[in-house]
């Protein structure tokens, strides 16, 4: 298993969490999402992490990956 972990703006609550969380557990090979609102980041932990596909699935949730 690969961690990862992305930046992700504009994350407050809950919902949030479970936006991204149901976003990208529809993805292959996912393990774990891990929505951290105070880092402003998500942790995945898949095999393999594809960033490309994370990456789509954030932004199909309605928010926006940085760095």
């Amino acid at each position: 298993m690969i961690t990862e972990v992305f930046n992700v703006e504009g994350m407050s609550c809950e919902h949030c969490v479970n936006a991204i969380t149901g976003e990208v557990n529809k993805l292959s090979g996912i393990e774990k999402v891990a929505v951290d609102l105070k880092a402003n980041t998500v942790t995945i932990t898949a095999d393999p992490v594809d960033r490309v596909a994370v990456e789509a699935a954030i932004v199909e949730a309605g928010y926006t990956v940085v760095g």
